[in-house]
């Protein structure tokens, strides 16, 4: 289906006095009303028209002006932001609510935002919050309760890579050479947040003793 591609012409110059401009008190509602605007046309930019949702297309294109690639961590922080439910769409509300919150109405002024957002995302609540919905945002079929491995291993990589190296490496590693988990849930996958956290980084004995530590959580 086709989205929408042809930007809309620039507003006006017109210099006619308007009811936001001789009215003082509700200057502060018409520039929230022309922000909103501005970020509902930013929509329409990259907009499948027919659904009236920006798709994968949409977002390729979105991703390509910010000049950021599609598997960038930073656009999963994006769709986090905008509390987005569905993988590789962004509704309307979603688009409004992350970019209001970002204070972005311009592809110039998101760009700036994301290493904001970034930054945000250190702080260990929020990085929790974020680290779960990562788990969420790949549950893609109705009452789907566990992730693929292949996933898993993808976006342990993505998130937690490079937080803690060393256990993400490690269990990857393991995931893909075992038999008995075809998938993780979300126990599973917070189990090994907690883990990763917790734990020591590092030492001759991690390999042995924290991996096996951490199956033993898998199982029980």
């Amino acid at each position: 289906m086709p989205r929408a591609s042809k930007r809309k012409a620039a507003p006006s110059t017109s210099t006619s006095v308007t009811s936001c401009d001789v009215v003082p008190p509700r200057a502060g509602k018409c520039k929230s009303r022309k922000v909103v605007d501005r970020i509902g046309s930013l929509f329409e930019l990259y907009a499948n028209q027919s659904l009236n949702m920006i798709d994968p297309e949409g977002i390729e294109a979105l991703c390509s002006d910010l000049g950021v690639d599609h598997t960038n961590v930073r656009i999963l922080m994006l769709a986090w932001k905008m509390k987005a439910e569905k993988q590789g769409y962004f509704s309307r509300d979603e688009w409004q609510r992350g970019l209001k919150e970002l204070h972005a109405d311009t592809i110039s002024k998101l760009k700036k935002a994301l290493p904001g957002l970034e930054k945000e995302l250190m702080t260990p609540p929020k990085f929790e919050d974020f680290y779960a919905y990562a788990f969420r945002y790949c549950l893609t079929e109705e009452r789907q309760k566990s992730v693929d491995i292949e996933t898993v291993c993808e976006l342990l990589n993505l998130v937690l890579g490079p937080l803690y190296r060393l256990q993400v490496d490690l269990l990857i590693k393991y995931l893909k050479v075992q038999s008995e988990y075809r998938a993780l849930n979300m126990d599973q996958w917070l189990h090994f947040y907690r883990f990763c956290k917790e734990g020591p980084e590092s030492g001759p004995g991690f390999k042995i003793m924290q991996l096996d530590e951490f199956l033993f959580g898998l199982k029980s």
